[in-house]
């Protein structure tokens, strides 16, 4: 006897992608059909100025099982996704991107292993599509998840990914503007498991993902989710003070054994220089974990709803397999 069929919840992010989604359903509905018990996507559209709402509703109109979130303003895809994830009312979500980088042909894969006892899966790409400052960009995002999630799956991590319903319940709760999914998966579970999956070129147009949003996505996770960054500016404190007794031993050590002390100016304003920059640094790094602060206590949402289509709450279809 055959194990019974999950049911699946699908998140997509939209951002920019009108042409791209009809065919994303086309390629995903008979995947969910064959392999899942009840299932729904979700399209959360981050306040695309492209007019990809419009193709939402236009595709949610004759299709019950897909749901539209459209949000007040762009928030960020991560800020998309948890709105999607708290929206998902099946046992088994699924994260994709909407450009099709993510074959929905491999998601029977990833949930096979997810049968096989972990709470997320990530599908890793078997070789990455971006250029090389992207792919740079995206070494740098993921050694800073490693320290924020503090496990080695991060350097494999991928925004496709498979994970059980339950894992929301450890960050229902969470409010702040600066949002990482993987880093909030590590509330609920240390089982995560990886698997190397073919990834496309994007169907069309460009990624929305620079170099510098990556960059700063990454110290967003590192002052938002570590305190390496403070436990690295306490390092530097202790470095540069262990320094200047150094030197000040060799200048008492002088006098003593010449008669002479240490002459130039050069050197004493280098001196200067290195604690001057040691102390800013140090100042900096806590002026941004501050900043998060007064932004926590603002209680800024991560993300704010503007309207959404119809779903089975409505009365709908809610994605049964056909047989």
């Amino acid at each position: 006897m055959s194990a019974p069929r999950p049911d699946l919840s699908v998140v997509v992010p939209v951002y920019n992608s009108r042409a791209i989604l009809p065919d994303l359903l086309a390629r995903l509905e008979p995947v969910l059909r064959e392999h899942a018990g009840r299932f729904e996507v979700i399209l959360v559209d981050d306040h695309s100025p492209d007019g990809s709402w419009e193709v939402v509703q236009e595709l949610a109109a004759d299709r019950p099982w897909l749901r539209g979130v459209h949000l007040m303003r762009n928030y960020g895809q991560h800020n998309a996704l948890l709105c999607g994830i708290r929206a998902a009312r099946h046992g088994v979500v699924v994260t994709m991107d909407d450009d099709l980088q993510h074959p929905p042909e491999e998601l029977p894969r990833l949930l096979a292993v997810l049968e096989q006892g972990a709470d997320v899966v990530y599908g890793a790409p078997q070789e990455e599509q971006h250029g090389f400052f992207r792919d740079l960009a995206s070494q740098v995002t993921k050694l800073a998840l490693q320290r924020a999630m503090g496990a080695e799956t991060a350097r494999n991590i991928s925004a496709f990914r498979v994970f059980r319903l339950h894992l929301r319940d450890a960050f229902a709760n969470y409010q702040s503007q600066f949002v990482s999914i993987d880093v909030l998966l590590t509330w609920g579970t240390t089982r995560f498991a990886v698997l190397r999956v073919r990834h496309d070129p994007r169907a069309e147009g460009v990624s929305n993902y620079t170099f510098r949003k990556l960059v700063i996505h990454a110290l967003n996770m590192m002052t938002g989710f570590s305190v390496a960054p403070l436990q690295i500016a306490s390092v530097t404190g202790f470095a540069f003070t262990l320094f200047g007794f150094l030197i000040l031993l060799y200048v008492i050590g002088r006098y003593v054994l010449q008669g002479t002390t240490v002459p130039g100016f050069p050197f004493l304003a280098s001196v200067i220089a290195i604690f001057s920059g040691a102390q800013l640094f140090a100042l900096g790094i806590i002026g941004e974990y501050l900043a998060r602060m007064h932004f926590r206590m603002m209680e800024r949402p991560p993300y704010a709803v503007l309207t959404t289509t119809t779903g089975k709450a409505d009365g709908g279809d809610d994605g049964e397999p056909r047989p």
